[in-house]
């Protein structure tokens, strides 16, 4: 016990610190790409086809599209697409993804935006048609509508899912390692391997990501609590 205390303050600083500069910053940027790439999809998925023919095949071909790509980083391993895009890509002459960093946000941010394109579908669907139509009895276009009904209620009933993607992501990030991504994970496999305390390092990893899982989830109650007052 005394041995493992040791350890803790020799490098829960470091790990820390590593976090701050690494971890933390590759679930923001996934993230925001992320939610990004979602919300397109999404409004896609859900968007009506119009009257006019050729308008109307070119969103077909956008569902069509939007669907293929839900379906494929929903139903492939995180880690297999890593491989794909750090390991595949620039053996097929893409140099792009030669950046470790750059394939590491590429993956997240595309598999964050598949889970995170059917949640805000789902919330977007979850809105009562008979507000959309009275909306519309008052003499709302349809774009109003949309801005001003839909996506307000939508974006209130998506903060939890949401809130639970981003508390994935950020324990997702640990799987960087496997392309050389200096985050936490990595760092303390490096220093298991010199010390060879693997359990206790390992073991010092969880308790960073369940320090800062748990200040996201803080997070998500107040943020769930601050918007639900918009219900009553």
């Amino acid at each position: 016990m005394i041995d493992f205390f040791n350890l803790a303050i020799k490098y829960l600083p470091e790990l820390f610190m590593t976090a701050l500069k690494y971890t933390l910053p590759l679930t923001a940027i996934a993230f925001f790409f992320g939610i990004i790439l979602a919300s397109i999809t999404a409004i896609i998925r859900v968007a009506k086809l119009p009257q006019n023919e050729w308008a109307a095949a070119a969103l077909q071909i956008l569902k069509w599209l939007a669907a293929a790509y839900v379906w494929f980083f929903r139903s492939t391993p995180l880690l297999v697409q890593l491989f794909i895009v750090f390991y595949g890509l620039p053996n097929a002459h893409i140099a792009l993804f030669q950046s470790a960093w750059v394939s590491a946000i590429t993956v997240f941010s595309l598999n964050t935006g598949a889970y995170a394109s059917e949640t805000i579908r789902a919330s977007i669907a979850s809105v009562p048609e008979v507000q959309k139509q009275a909306a519309e009895s008052l003499g709302m276009t349809s774009s109003q509508v949309y801005w001003n009904v839909v996506l307000p209620q939508a974006a209130r009933i998506s903060i939890p899912p949401l809130s639970n993607s981003l508390i994935s992501l950020l324990k997702d990030t640990s799987l960087a390692s496997v392309i050389t991504i200096v985050e936490i994970f990595y760092l303390a496999q490096q220093i298991a391997a010199a010390n060879y305390k693997v359990l206790s390092m390992y073991i010092l990893v969880a308790m960073v990501y369940a320090f800062f899982t748990s200040i996201l989830a803080i997070a998500q109650h107040y943020l769930e609590k601050y918007t639900s007052r918009f219900a009553q």
